[in-house]
């Protein structure tokens, strides 16, 4: 049991780095429409998100030992893993159209030239609105399974509560945000609350990694 708990916990620290290393990595999409760049900054673009798409995996992985953690008998626990899987299935969606579509969309435009780029131009905004939404949608699921997970966290004591306490902290403001359009106004409160998940999905790997045969309380 505690091998494997290691092995989730190492999955959910190495997914959520990865996540990291996107966002910091994240090239600025101005250079996609500079003819000078377009081929360099695509392909940086392609392998940045690449990293991104092997993290998921790794953090659903991680996420079931998570569960595993907190307790087979935990319906809440459960009802969490269930909602960040399909929030999972969101972010694959949001990543591949902004990382590996919007390239040869950028690619098109260039090569069009001014007066036959406009078709493609329709196609890029329409291309922003799926991304934003799936983003919208990874990040309003994502929040409710880190909402249910840190109250069966405070409720089981499987990590630290303090763990619990922030996580639901993290997700009723990123809700609330979500909720009134801060996020999709503010580019930076929108990191921030990817950072935030990032971060503690991290702290809850180490935990995981610190596992011993101790079994939590079920709900």
């Amino acid at each position: 049991m505690t091998k494997h708990l290691r092995l989730s916990g190492w999955a959910l620290i190495v997914g959520s780095v990865g996540i990291l290393v996107t966002l910091v990595l994240h090239p600025n999409e101005r250079g996609l429409f500079d003819p000078t760049q377009t081929e360099s900054v695509g392909r940086t673009t392609i392998v940045v998100h690449s990293i991104a798409l092997f993290a998921l995996p790794l953090l659903f992985m991680g996420a079931v030992g998570f569960y595993r953690r907190i307790g087979w008998n935990s319906s809440v626990a459960l009802a969490g893993l269930i909602i960040y899987g399909f929030a999972l299935v969101a972010m694959l969606n949001a990543i591949v159209i902004d990382g590996l579509v919007t390239p040869g969309l950028a690619r098109a435009i260039v090569n069009a030239g001014p007066g036959g780029s406009e078709g493609w131009k329709i196609a890029l905004n329409h291309n922003g609105l799926l991304d934003a939404a799936f983003m919208n949608v990874f990040l309003m699921a994502s929040s409710l399974a880190i909402a249910l997970w840190s109250v069966a966290i405070v409720r089981t004591g499987a990590v630290a509560r303090v763990i619990g306490i922030l996580g639901f902290l993290l997700s009723a403001g990123t809700i609330i945000a979500l909720v009134t359009g801060l996020l999709s106004r503010n580019l930076h409160l929108f990191l921030l609350a990817l950072v935030g998940q990032a971060i503690w999905f991290l702290s809850n790997g180490v935990q995981l990694c610190r596992s011993n045969e101790t079994e939590p309380s079920h709900i």
